[in-house]
């Protein structure tokens, strides 16, 4: 059997490089290389494109040192990566398939779908119109909103709007919303940007915090709940896993609370009535396809005392850390990180 070449893509611009390149270790860690070779491309804070030769150096942070550049072209006969270095001619690596295990702008948001498919190369995940459209909260909120499940009420603020007039902004946000509230960037991932309000001053500096990750700010009213995730993965025929629930160390799931207090946990199929935990897959699947989500996607949720199930957000490359939920909700599944990164990698092709 003919390996297939994967070009595995990690780092990127955005607040979730440090994120990228500890998932991109599992991935390329539990892909069968018998079956693909592995061309290891990352991109830094800066947007350089660099070769690197092993997890190893993704794991120290030496990939960032790396000399051989790396570009995706987006010439349909090349069909894959030119490979150059000063001084050397360049060379080219034709691509069977890309795995963007990128978080947040630029790999998360439809921009670099856009570049695998001018290339005509396969990819790992979902389209341009799901990625933008998932990635962008205001706009996940009016799609998702169509299926008649539950969420969170909100109000939007634009960054112009802040800079001309900040007190205006607060008269208004205060007589749409009650506190507390919390404040998040439209188009940032875990967590990065958000905060909790608890009166005009703290709204005053979460929308400024805010602003500094994206233009566009929701200013949400507070779920008291218990706050769960689901794993969809699958193409026109999509699956939803069990639900993981979290246990945040902090007030609530910050970015630190998920990647540096120990105190939080994540438990795998807790106890909860099967009836609200099927309601919670079938709304995952429904806002899945609301979507037109394609492959892989972590969908949010709060469960209200009372049972109610309210959707929170939709994350269409959800981490691959040690303790990211959405390959251990599958392993609770039976599937396994290898065959899961497998059947992603197949699933690239029936686009």
């Amino acid at each position: 059997m003919d390996k297939k070449c994967v070009a595995v893509i990690f780092g990127g611009c955005s607040s979730e490089h440090e994120v990228s390149c500890v998932s991109v270790q599992t991935i390329i860690r539990s892909m069968d290389k018998d079956k693909y070779d592995i061309l290891m491309i990352g991109i830094t804070k800066d947007g350089s494109w660099l070769k690197t030769e092993s997890v190893e150096d993704i794991a120290s942070g030496a990939w960032r040192e790396s000399k051989v550049k790396a570009s995706v072209l987006p010439d349909r006969s090349i069909h894959g990566v030119m490979l150059y270095e000063e001084g050397k001619v360049p060379s080219f690596v034709r691509v069977d398939v890309a795995f963007p295990v990128l978080h947040g702008l630029n790999g998360e948001d439809g921009t670099i779908q856009g570049l695998f498919e001018l290339a005509g190369i396969p990819y790992v995940g979902c389209g341009i119109l799901a990625s933008a459209a998932s990635m962008d909260k205001f706009y996940t909120k009016i799609i998702a909103d169509r299926t008649g499940v539950r969420q969170a009420a909100y109000t939007p603020v634009l960054g112009e709007e802040l800079e001309a007039d900040v007190e205006a902004v607060l008269d208004r946000v205060e007589a749409e919303r009650t506190y507390p509230v919390f404040v998040k960037p439209s188009r940032a991932g875990s967590s990065c940007g958000v905060s909790k309000a608890e009166d005009r001053a703290g709204l005053k500096e979460a929308l400024l915090l805010a602003a500094k990750h994206d233009r566009k700010i929701l200013v949400e009213e507070t779920i008291i709940g218990r706050e769960v995730e689901c794993a969809v993965l699958g193409a026109y025929d999509p699956k939803a896993s069990g639900i993981g629930e979290v246990l945040a160390g902090e007030a609530f799931y910050t970015y630190e609370a998920k990647y540096s207090n120990p105190e939080s946990q994540t438990v795998i199929d807790p106890e909860m009535p099967e009836e609200t935990v099927e309601t919670i897959r079938r709304y995952a699947v429904e806002i899945f396809k609301a979507l037109d989500c394609f492959g892989l996607s972590r969908v949010d949720f709060f469960v209200c005392e009372d049972q109610t199930v309210v959707f929170n957000e939709i994350n269409t490359l959800p981490g691959f850390t040690s303790i990211s939920m959405y390959p251990m909700l599958w392993e609770a599944r039976g599937i396994e990180k290898t065959k899961l990164v497998d059947t992603l990698i197949a699933m690239a092709f029936d686009r």
